[in-house]
């Protein structure tokens, strides 16, 4: 399984149609690169898209493959096999995983993983309510790398018109954290920012995402990975008070202290060693 993606905080699309790109996608510091089949590319172009991917896959490098998703087309959709097909054998050559957007079934997205190989990994677009109540099943699946969230067709799903700060969405954001902690999965990867130019609004989509305890969240433009880094990352205060922690829990062998006037038992501690598990990603 990919530890690049295991833990990525910015997945940056790009449109299978401007694959031209991808190089730059590499390099802008994005933990992740995801290859968009789907909504990027309209119907009369499907074809045209999977070819050009299929040109390009054998160009990329090893790191370059382990840091790279697909997002293929929704089963039941006219091109879904076709990408599969096209896919398929890459995971033996290290490509990282396919998103499988509106997830909603158990049962076909273990059909679908089961076409990718055993080495094949999933990330599950949930994107609707439907999807929603499958969430735990969906996590449960044993090629499964992580959890995402489509916020965008999941409001429209639900005929949803929500604020800004997007409290009317709290409930599906808990319910991803939630069973990706049951299934013992990383966590979850959070929508897009749309407003590509406004850095206060991707501050704070992306503060209110770790607040939930999601992991990541997906860029569509390489202005916003910088920004998304930064927030998914522990600062250098919080780094530097986790290994005082850390220190100080070996000096008192278990027993609980005070650092700071804050008292530290084991919670505190484990908070520390997941601090320091956070600690940035250097793309290799």
């Amino acid at each position: 399984m990919s530890c690049t993606l295991q833990h990525a905080r910015s997945l940056l699309f790009v449109p299978a149609t401007r694959l031209e790109r991808l190089g730059k996608a590499f390099d802008a510091g994005a933990d992740a690169v995801i290859v968009d089949l789907e909504d990027a590319v309209a119907p009369d172009s499907k074809d045209m898209a999977r070819a050009a991917l299929a040109e390009r896959l054998p160009q990329l490098d090893s790191a370059q493959r382990a840091r790279l998703l697909v997002r293929i087309n929704a089963v039941g959709t006219p091109w879904h096999e076709a990408d599969l097909a096209l896919l398929s054998p890459w995971f033996g050559q290290g490509l990282g995983a396919v998103m499988l957007p509106k997830s909603e079934d158990p049962l076909a997205l273990r059909s679908v993983a089961g076409r990718l190989q055993p080495a094949g990994r999933v990330v599950p677009l949930i994107e609707s309510l439907a999807g929603l109540d499958q969430t735990d099943a969906l996590a449960r699946e044993p090629q499964v790398l992580r959890l995402a969230f489509g916020h965008l067709d999941f409001q429209l799903d639900l005929g949803m018109r929500c604020t800004p700060e997007e409290p009317e969405l709290a409930f599906a954001r808990n319910a991803l954290v939630a069973a990706s902690r049951r299934a013992r999965l990383p966590a979850p990867i959070d929508g897009v920012t749309t407003d590509t130019g406004n850095a206060e609004r991707l501050l704070a989509d992306t503060t209110r995402a770790r607040a939930f305890g999601f992991g990541g969240k997906l860029c569509i433009h390489p202005a916003q990975v910088a920004g998304v880094n930064q927030a998914f990352s522990p600062s250098a205060a919080e780094l530097d008070w986790a290994r005082r922690v850390l220190a100080l829990a070996d000096q008192h062998g278990g027993q609980a202290f005070s650092l700071d006037g804050r008292m530290v038992d084991l919670p505190v501690i484990r908070s520390a060693e997941a601090m320091l598990r956070a600690a940035p990603v250097t793309p290799t």
